[in-house]
């Protein structure tokens, strides 16, 4: 993944990149509106995404999702809050952008024990 120095620099070159639906979350999915698309938690994948920290405020945070939907053709970018201000549903959408996250980024080591109990079954 690259890095970026903040949240207008990732979305302008994954704009660039070719993510250019401007997505957001509501509720149980992920919405194109301008072209009113509602897409669950099946019909997309998360190809990168980066968190940033307000410089100020450290309660200031986002996270941008690069998203790409096979089943609707398009590719768009999806900015959502994270720390004090996340959006704390329980839907299947944000099970799933909380899951990449962990996913990519926890070592083999670093899973929990749970996940050798369950491929043993």
């Amino acid at each position: 993944m690259k890095t970026y120095n903040n949240l207008v620099e990732a979305t302008n070159d994954l704009m660039k990149r070719g993510y250019t639906e401007n997505l957001s979350l509501e509720g149980d999915t992920i919405d194109a509106k301008d072209k009113d698309i509602h897409m669950t938690a099946d019909d997309i994948e998360i190809d990168e995404f980066y968190r940033f920290e307000g410089p100020s405020n450290p309660s200031d945070m986002s996270i941008v999702y690069a998203v790409t939907s096979k089943k609707y053709n398009l590719k768009g970018v999806l900015v959502n809050a994270f720390g004090t201000y996340a959006n704390n549903s329980s839907s299947a959408i944000q099970a799933k952008l909380n899951h990449d996250q962990v996913s990519d980024n926890l070592n083999r080591s670093d899973k929990p024990e749970a996940d050798a109990v369950l491929k043993d079954k």
